[in-house]
């Protein structure tokens, strides 16, 4: 096995769960050329991540905005769109001559350029697994996990553990997943240090799911407890469109909390490895924290922690997704959303407990 492409464009939590992938194929083919197709979006986590060789950066339009190449120690600050176009991708491409190529994300756009990539075997998941079922009829090798599908209530497998079925036809057997990124040196966490002289959590009020968000009037006041009982300052995230949100929890804190100055991902990075607790909900700074061994407090209503949640048997997850009528849809469809059920001192407990437990040495 000498090439292999890896294909998972976005988001950038579903990127996090991916990348175990690669440092199991990195482990297993040591000497293989590991290339990974992703959204110019959401490609600063994979700059962090020294086991991929090259970076295949899809422009941010459609398809027909072409690919540029970021490879890890490239000297230019983005990336060069070196084939505009559809057909010009797809010839870029092709002249890797990859060995396999698989799809991550199980879209049939994904699917189509897994495809294109011309690599002699092409592995997805089958129908009940991939997003799009269609998505299958692309592949030369369809992994069916068993079961009743990946949205289906009686699945309880991490997505992770999903993704590293996909390895079974190259013969790759994988123990604890590994998630190998890289150290950052950023200023916001020696910010965040200075402001909680030396002992923070962090609280992330946002995602991209409506009703995933937790009320920020609720963070205020479990970001006041902290203070009270642990003497913990609370670091409030924010990305695009959520800083309203975060200064909402920050004004309903009494001082507890303060608001993080814009972050990049390598930021983000840097600030889970010195946070003592994260508190968030299911999206992507938490799949970052996760990944880095951050303790979590995660509060969960539309999406399950079984799937999707933290990784750490240490880590806490406080769930309506038993009662959830709105199961993997982004906004809920009912008067009053699942988490609207949860109260403070609920999580609050689950807070107790984490920090209790300490950190996870495994």
């Amino acid at each position: 096995m000498n090439r292999i492409l890896l294909v998972r464009l976005g988001a950038l939590g579903d990127i996090v769960h991916a990348i175990p992938v690669a440092a199991a194929l990195r482990r297993a083919f040591p000497a293989a050329r590991i290339d990974w197709l992703v959204s110019a979006k959401h490609r600063a986590i994979l700059d962090l991540v020294p086991i991929i060789d090259r970076r295949l950066v899809l422009g941010t339009g459609d398809l027909g905005t072409g690919l540029g190449i970021l490879r890890r120690r490239d000297p230019s600050p983005g990336y060069r769109d070196l084939s505009p176009g559809w057909l010009a991708a797809i010839r870029e491409l092709r002249q890797s001559r990859y060995d396999v190529a698989i799809d991550l994300q199980g879209l049939i756009k994904s699917a189509v350029l897994a495809r294109s990539s011309g690599a002699a075997r092409v592995i997805g998941f089958s129908s009940r697994y991939a997003r799009e079922g269609l998505a299958r009829w692309f592949y030369t090798e369809a992994v069916d996990p068993g079961r009743g599908g990946l949205f289906d209530a009686g699945e309880t497998r991490h997505v992770v553990e999903l993704n590293l079925l996909l390895l079974g036809p190259l013969g790759v057997t994988v123990g604890k997943p590994e998630f190998p990124i890289e150290p950052v040196d950023s200023d916001v966490a020696r910010w965040a240090s200075e402001q909680s002289k030396g002992r923070y959590a962090l609280v992330n009020p946002g995602a991209a799911w409506p009703n995933k968000r937790w009320p920020p009037a609720r963070l205020a006041a479990v970001a006041s407890a902290l203070r009270d009982r642990h003497g913990l300052t609370s670091i409030v995230l924010w990305g695009p469109g959520e800083e309203s949100l975060a200064q909402e929890v920050v004004a309903g804190s009494h001082g507890a909390a303060v608001l993080s100055p814009k972050t990049t991902i390598g930021d983000l990075v840097a600030l889970s490895r010195g946070a003592a607790l994260m508190i968030s909900g299911d999206t992507g700074p938490t799949h970052i924290a996760s990944a880095v061994g951050t303790p979590l407090v995660g509060i969960f209503g539309p999406t399950r922690p079984a799937r999707n949640g933290p990784l750490s048997p240490l880590d806490v997850a406080v769930s309506r997704d038993d009662i959830c009528k709105c199961h993997h849809r982004r906004r809920c469809t009912l008067d009053r959303m699942c988490l609207l059920d949860i109260e403070v001192d609920e999580v609050l407990s689950a807070v107790e407990r984490r920090l209790a437990a300490g950190r996870d040495r495994g």
